[in-house]
This record gives C-alpha cells, sequence and structure tokens, in this order.
C-alpha cells in the first residue's frame, strides 16, 4: 500500500509539474479561475470589448480591441465578460476599439465599471445590476465568412441528439464583424452548429463540430467548409525545425504553438519526438508557429520560450536549458557560424504562451478597492 501511495503521489507531483510547463491558453479554466467584469457603455458604444493582461504583460487575447462582452437581458446597457484572474489590469473599449478608457487595476473578486464617454468613469467592486449574476460556462469561438447576400449573421447551437438549444430563440446569437469573418461564442457542450443570416431566412445544413475554435466558409448556397485552423495561417507552408540537443537530453522533444494567441500544434505537453536526420533532429510543423521549446527527459529539461519568424525553417543548437543558438540558415560548423539569436538563462523557464504587447503608452491607472474611483484619464491605441 505504501508503494502503491508513493507511485500515486510521484504521478500527481509530474502532472503538476507538466500542468505549470503548458500555457495558460491549454488549461481548461473554471470559475474559481475567472472573474466577472460588467460594463455600463453610452449607447453610441457599439460590440463593447475587454482588452485584460497581468503585470507581466502576458496578454488574455490574441489581439486588440480583446474579447467580445455579451449583453445583460436583464440589465438594459449592462454588458458582462469572464475574464481570467490573473489578468487583472482592464480596458474597456467599443466601436472596433475606437473608442476606450483608459487602464484599470483590478483586486480580487467582480468589478462593475459605469462609462460615460470614455474620458471619464467609475469602478466598483459592489453589485451594481440588479437579480443574480451570469455564471461562468466555458465557451469556444466560431468564426463564419459569409457570401455578400448574408446579411446579420447568426449562430444557432445545440448537443444532439438530446436537443439542448445552447440560445433561447431562433435565429440563435448575433454574429460580431471581426475584420471579413464574422464570430461568436458558444459552450463547450455543443456539438451542432448552423450558421444563419436574414433574420433566419437563409442557412447552412447542421454542422457537426468539436468543442474548439473553428473557421466556417458560407458559399451562397449555404454550403460550407469546416476548418479548426485559421484559413490564413493553414495556408502559410510548414516549416522545419533542426534541433542538436545536450548529450544527457534523453528523447528530445519540441513543443510548439502560436504567440500570443496560444493555438498550439500538439495536444499535450511535452510536444512530440524529434526525429533523426543526419547531424540534427528535425521535425516538420506549421509555418504559423512563431514560437518554440526544446526539451528532453520527458518534458523535466527544457529551453526557454524560443520566439522564431513564421514561414522560415530553422536550426537550433541547444548547448544547455540556459543556452541556445538560433539560426535561419543551417551552420556550417556549431562553433564558427554567424549566429542570429542567442539565448540566455534569464528568462523563466515555462511554456506558457508569449504576451501579446499592449496597445500604446497608459495615460491613467485606477485601482478598484471597493468604494468607486473616477478617473478622468483616456489609455490611445498605438497604430
Amino acid at each position: 500500500m505504501k508503494k502503491l501511495w508513493k507511485l500515486v503521489s510521484s504521478m500527481l507531483m509530474m502532472a503538476m509539474v507538466v500542468a505549470l510547463m503548458i500555457p495558460k491558453t491549454v488549461l481548461a479554466a473554471d470559475a474559481k479561475d475567472m472573474r466577472l467584469v460588467y460594463a455600463q457603455v453610452p449607447s453610441d458604444w457599439a460590440n463593447p470589448c475587454v482588452w485584460a493582461w497581468n503585470e507581466d504583460g502576458d496578454s488574455a487575447y490574441a489581439a486588440w480591441p480583446g474579447e467580445a462582452m455579451d449583453a445583460d437581458a436583464n440589465n438594459d446597457g449592462w454588458y458582462y465578460l469572464y475574464v481570467p484572474s490573473w489578468a487583472n489590469h482592464v480596458i474597456i473599449n467599443a466601436n472596433a476599439g475606437e473608442v476606450q478608457t483608459g487602464e484599470l487595476v483590478l483586486e480580487d473578486g467582480n468589478a462593475w465599471i459605469t462609462v460615460t464617454d470614455g474620458e471619464t468613469f467609475e469602478a466598483s467592486t459592489e453589485q451594481q445590476t440588479k437579480g443574480e449574476i451570469p455564471e461562468y460556462e466555458e465557451t469556444f469561438k466560431i468564426h463564419a465568412k459569409v457570401d455578400g447576400s448574408w446579411e446579420n449573421p447568426g449562430l444557432w447551437a445545440w448537443s444532439a441528439p438530446d436537443g439542448t438549444n445552447a440560445f433561447e430563440a431562433w435565429p440563435g446569437k448575433a454574429m460580431t464583424a471581426d475584420g471579413d469573418w464574422f464570430t461568436a461564442k458558444a459552450p463547450t457542450w455543443i456539438n451542432s452548429i448552423i450558421i444563419n443570416a436574414n433574420e433566419g431566412g437563409v442557412q447552412t445544413e447542421d454542422i457537426s463540430v468539436d468543442p474548439a475554435e473553428l473557421w466556417v466558409t458560407v458559399a451562397e448556397d449555404g454550403t460550407c467548409e469546416l476548418s479548426y485552423v485559421d484559413p490564413e495561417k493553414a495556408a502559410i507552408p510548414n516549416i522545419t525545425v533542426h534541433v542538436k540537443a545536450p548529450a544527457d537530453w534523453d528523447a528530445p522533444n519540441l513543443w510548439a504553438w502560436s504567440a500570443p494567441d496560444g493555438t498550439n500544434v500538439f495536444t499535450t505537453w511535452p510536444g512530440e519526438a524529434l526525429e533523426a536526420d543526419g547531424e540534427w533532429l528535425t521535425k516538420e510543423i506549421p509555418g504559423w508557429v512563431n514560437a518554440i521549446i526544446v526539451n528532453g527527459n520527458g518534458g523535466e529539461v527544457q529551453t526557454a520560450d524560443i520566439s522564431i519568424d513564421t514561414g522560415k525553417d530553422v536550426w537550433v543548437v541547444v548547448s544547455s536549458a540556459d543556452d541556445y543558438e538560433l539560426f535561419y540558415e543551417e551552420p556550417a560548423t556549431t562553433e564558427s557560424a554567424s549566429t542570429d539569436v542567442t539565448g540566455t538563462g534569464s528568462e523563466e523557464k515555462s511554456g506558457k504562451s508569449n504576451a501579446a504587447p499592449i496597445a500604446g503608452g497608459v495615460a491613467g491607472v485606477a485601482v478598484i478597492a471597493g468604494a468607486a474611483a473616477v478617473i478622468a484619464n483616456k489609455k490611445k491605441k498605438s497604430a
């Protein structure tokens, strides 16, 4: 029994270590990992969003203007979004990021933010809305590109075969314009969707889906193509990563992802094995990758995050966990070749995704500490 408990304890400890190495975006969130951010915005602020990050500059979202908020049906003019609790700096913005508040630094707990005109807003930890606050529900994004004749696309989603609907009534949830695409979120328990438009007058057939971010391209007649990879990323040719690892690193692996959005190539840490190819160990990966980690000994030793250019083959010479050299052409010799980048041991060895830079300089910061704070500063995003 003692041996069994020792084995179980060892397995639990390993699971905890691996979890710490994996990017935040890989780990499923639950309610205790999230905070509710409410915002009441002016009537001319369309499609309000939250931009959120932490002290280290790690962004909760891939790109400005951040994540769209949901309207609260029980509180007119209020919108809400559950934000990762580690992302305690927020900006409320709208109109595709053209209008925005200043920066707020949140304490633990939920926040209610009343925006007057962007330059003046109040924030409080005390509930400003009526009724029960919405429960946290894990969701995933669905993107749709539709024919020009399809106006105001909507998303209908349900669980088959039991028929539980995600939304109250047809045509479902309005999708928000996002460049050439329209986007909406659905709960992870659904497995079927329909993209529709023209107040439900045109639609696709039932589409079976997995609960992962996906892209649907819809033709005028409603036929569609489904992809779990951003089509723009998929269009980039694969690249090959070439590695020389320390001799005492057993079974070297590669971990690869897209920063800052955290889209991973492999499903679980430590990634996939590098394969012998002459003097190098190699792995072919998607060309959209811009960050990698080389690791060994079942993921127990690893480099820091290594940023790479998308669409380019790379050669990485790893001397130790603290040192690596990165090349975009095969070096003639490891010792004398001119390097593009040299890694150091100063970075934290973590598999988490690199952060998106915050847009522009901060004009003002407010700390929510129970009582409302009035801010009269504005943060402008850089071009």
